[in-house]
């Protein structure tokens, strides 16, 4: 009888797990209504404020805050054909951000290039001697660039380790100001004089832009390795913890936090730095899904 009653309950937990885990469509016969219209351009400026010059082409990882990678800005058809090409001598994992003719990359051991968009040649390089696996950004003349621990680059955890943000001179590479955090693999975000990041340690920080002086930070319940994504004055990151969190951009006051699926095994990561349009926030999840909230 007890053989047969823990059976029975193991099966209704595993009934109860897949249930949880389900996949959940939206209506095939109501129409989606947006509840807000999706930004198109690359920054959102405060009233005010100077816009940034033309030159600044794309700013962030993603096009815009949001995240959006621009879909609608190209024109360009194939067949293509290679004009230039550079050796970075290390992993490339994520994109450049271009500006002012330049385009700005990091390899994986932790070297930022500026490279001349027309010819591929170095301008100028920074050797963090750190990891690196993250975009940086620019804005208004500096660039702003997250770096994770030395090495080795595999290194598990967080503890005992730090990382780095350097903000840079656009033009000549020299440096404005550096801070000290837990390693970081999210590609800034910057908003209204603040640059929006997040680390190992679960922290998320806003930044002052000029000096690097923190404004507010908030720690999550796990760690952050991907990008934050600001819509208006809310900000959107997910965590390690298996939640996606939203506060405040100018204050850090948290509007609500939301979770993955439970599922057997526990739930998954978020890893992917989410996107946001049309009133809710996209995010990919270690768990193989796709959430919308």
């Amino acid at each position: 009888v007890l053989v047969v009653l823990l059976a029975g309950a193991v099966a209704a937990y595993v009934l109860e797990k897949r249930y949880e885990a389900r996949d959940i469509e939206g209506s095939s016969t109501e129409e989606f209504v947006p509840t807000e219209p999706t930004e198109t351009t690359p920054t959102e400026e405060e009233p005010g404020e100077p816009r940034e010059p033309k030159e600044v082409v794309w700013p962030v990882y993603g096009y815009t805050n949001q995240r959006l990678k621009a879909p609608t800005l190209f024109r360009q058809r194939p067949p293509y054909r290679p004009i230039w090409t550079f050796r970075a001598r290390a992993l490339l994992e994520f994109p450049p951000v271009i500006a002012y003719k330049t385009a700005y990359i990091a390899n994986n051991s932790g070297r930022l290039f500026a490279l001349n968009v027309r010819t591929g040649k170095a301008r100028w390089s920074f050797r963090g001697r750190r990891c690196t696996a993250s975009s940086p950004a620019v804005s208004r003349g500096v660039v702003y660039q997250t770096f994770m621990n030395r090495p080795p680059c595999n290194a598990r955890g967080g503890r005992g380790l730090n990382g780095e943000v350097v903000a840079f001179d656009a033009r000549t590479g020299k440096v404005r100001w550096r801070r000290t955090i837990g390693p970081s693999e999210s590609s800034p975000a910057v908003a209204g004089g603040l640059v929006y990041i997040g680390d190992w340690r679960g922290n998320v920080f806003a930044l002052d832009a000029r000096t690097g002086r923190t404004r507010w930070s908030v720690r999550v319940g796990g760690q952050v390795k991907a990008g934050v994504a600001i819509a208006g004055e809310r900000l959107y990151v997910g965590a390690y913890d298996g939640r996606l969190y939203a506060f405040n951009a100018r204050t850090g006051r948290r509007f609500w936090v939301a979770s993955a699926q439970d599922r057997l095994g526990g739930r998954g990561n978020f890893y992917a730095t989410p996107s946001v349009a049309y009133g809710r926030v996209y995010v990919g999840n270690t768990d193989g899904k796709v959430y919308s909230y």
